[in-house]
């Protein structure tokens, strides 16, 4: 089969489209026929093997344990392993799998669900990762709430706005100039241009998923009682990068009136992926994808993804 694989660490151009063997599922897995794969912000950082602490928490330390990178897909279901009952060959699911940037991947069968009937498999494949880690980001919101999304244009931003309006929050959306638009089409109530303008105003809750503002800078905008959810970011330097601002946020916690805490992107639960299923047939939720790429085209795919480009989320098809 072909996939996009690497075998050691560095830059994007150790990625390369090859033949390799295909994937057979064991208990509890099933073979998924790859349709789209979406692209996150993880791909880059398991290729680059930076910041060095993903390396000491299983990913490799002289190389990367996963030959293959990706991790949301959707497709249809070619074979079970056994004890798998409750998905047949042919089901059309989405989710995630380890090395989902291939014609098939290998997933965890407790780790896909049926696809929503309402879209198609490229749209599919934008929702797993980002629109997970925006419901787990909203825990805490609430109706009336005012909440503030720094980086309302990207991919776990522009499902953050769509959730939170769900729940019936005030939401400010803060983005660049050129995502204006697409954060008002997904329904902010107030948009600020970071390039024209500053964060003024304090809120119940600030979701940060662009983020290198210092904590205290954040802080200052939160009400006396407020939460502060930190959503990856870049930066931070090679040994722990963005997680240093997470710890930070976590040690300082305890001592102050504000929660903060930090949130790693996942999709390893099917509660919330039928959650977002349930909300996408509803139309309260609806996948912003801004471009496709082809499997042969994927480390372009990721390079638009690193350079902050995407409005919403990009997918690589096959």
């Amino acid at each position: 089969m072909r996939a996009i694989v690497s075998d050691r660490y560095g830059s994007l151009d150790v990625l390369q489209l090859k033949d390799i063997e295909r994937p057979r599922p064991g208990p509890g897995e099933v073979a998924v026929r790859v349709r789209a794969a979406g692209v996150d912000p993880s791909i880059w950082h398991l290729t680059s093997g930076q910041p060095y602490l993903i390396r000491l928490l299983g990913f490799g330390l002289r190389r990367p344990r996963r030959l293959v990178p990706g991790l949301d897909l959707a497709g249809t279901i070619e074979e079970i392993g056994p004890g798998v009952t409750d998905l047949r060959p042919g089901d059309e699911v989405f989710g995630t799998a380890d090395g989902s940037f291939a014609e098939y991947a290998i997933a965890k069968a407790s780790r896909v669900v049926a696809k929503p009937a309402n879209l198609a498999f490229d749209q599919a494949a934008a929702v797993p990762v980002s629109a997970c880690t925006a419901l787990k980001g909203l825990l805490s919101v609430q109706s009336g709430q005012r909440l503030l999304v720094i980086g309302a244009g990207g991919g776990v931003g522009s499902y953050a706005v769509q959730l939170a309006k769900a729940r019936q929050a005030h939401v400010t959306g803060v983005c660049s100039t050129a995502k204006t638009d697409l954060v008002k089409m997904l329904g902010a109530d107030e948009i600020v241009d970071y390039k024209r303008e500053s964060i003024t105003g304090r809120y119940d809750v600030i979701l940060d998923t662009a983020g290198d503002r210092p904590l205290s800078q954040l802080r200052q905008h939160l009400s006396p009682k407020g939460t502060l959810v930190i959503v990856g970011g870049e930066g931070g330097g090679k040994l722990v990068g963005s997680v240093a601002r997470t710890l930070r946020a976590a040690l300082l916690s305890p001592f102050v009136s504000h929660q903060l805490k930090g949130l790693i992107a996942t999709a390893e639960n099917p509660a919330d992926l039928l959650e977002l299923k349930r909300l996408i047939a509803e139309g309260a939720v609806t996948p912003v994808l801004d471009r496709t790429f082809p499997l042969a085209e994927a480390v372009a795919a990721i390079r638009y993804v690193q350079q902050g480009h995407a409005r919403g989320k990009v997918v690589v098809t096959l």
